[in-house]
């Protein structure tokens, strides 16, 4: 009786199993090799991109420099003050100035802007124009009797710091003509009309009153200083 004979499949199927391993896993390297190379060539990207940008900045080829060539000032006058500055009022006033055409819409012809103005006003008392008589002295120059003048206000001082344009609406004509002009519309009105505004305002305020009270007071303090115990202030005319 013949001995039958089994084929032996083991190492056969082990090196294949062995090849097919091998061959599934060979894709994983490739693909984190492929990675590396374009996070390193983003890398390299980024770098040139801001070098770019600093040397760009660093030469800065549109760059303007400013240059003043005004000469020194001139001294064309001097003028001796015989006053006191009795006292200060800081003001602000919202300009909401408004252009309108009779027969075109805003959108077409027209402007409206709201301008913020910050100024200070100061109120003084004139001593030269005090009267010869504006001191009586009693005769054992104890008592004395001041006639001063009432406190008037100065000129708005806008700040050019603290004064500026909040909003502006422009219709297309304004725009086309503020483009193609040489000389754009100025702020000049704007800061008119907010000068006028705040003179209004400290006029109508209590700024000449607290002004007069402190030119008494400093009156007082000044001849009381002279060894005068008695000190009536009067005023000329009507505040």
């Amino acid at each position: 009786m013949d001995r039958q004979t089994r084929p032996s499949f083991a190492p056969a199927d082990s090196g294949a199993a062995t090849d097919a391993t091998a061959s599934a896993g060979a894709p994983a390297p490739r693909s984190r090799r492929g990675w590396r190379v374009l996070a390193g060539l983003l890398f390299v990207i980024l770098l040139l991109v801001v070098g770019a940008r600093l040397t760009w900045s660093w030469l800065n080829p549109l760059g303007e420099q400013t240059i003043d060539r005004s000469g020194p000032a001139l001294l064309r006058s001097v003028q001796n003050l015989s006053r006191f500055e009795a006292a200060t009022g800081d003001f602000q006033v919202i300009v909401d100035l408004e252009k309108d055409a009779k027969f075109l819409p805003d959108a077409i012809k027209g402007s409206r802007t709201l301008f913020v103005g910050a100024g200070t006003v100061d109120a003084y008392v004139d001593f030269s124009t005090l009267p010869k008589d504006a001191f009586t002295v009693s005769p054992d120059r104890t008592a004395v009797t001041v006639r001063l003048p009432h406190a008037e206000l100065e000129k708005p001082n806008l700040d050019n710091k603290r004064s500026y344009v909040f909003a502006q609406e422009r219709g297309i004509f304004d725009r086309i003509s503020d483009f193609l002009s040489s000389s754009p519309q100025n702020q000049q009105e704007l800061y008119v009309l907010a000068e006028r505004k705040i003179a209004d305002a400290a006029t109508a305020s209590d700024l000449r009153s607290r002004a007069d009270q402190n030119a008494k007071a400093m009156m007082e303090g000044m001849l009381k200083s002279l060894g005068f115990t008695t000190i009536k202030i009067e005023y000329n005319g009507e505040p």
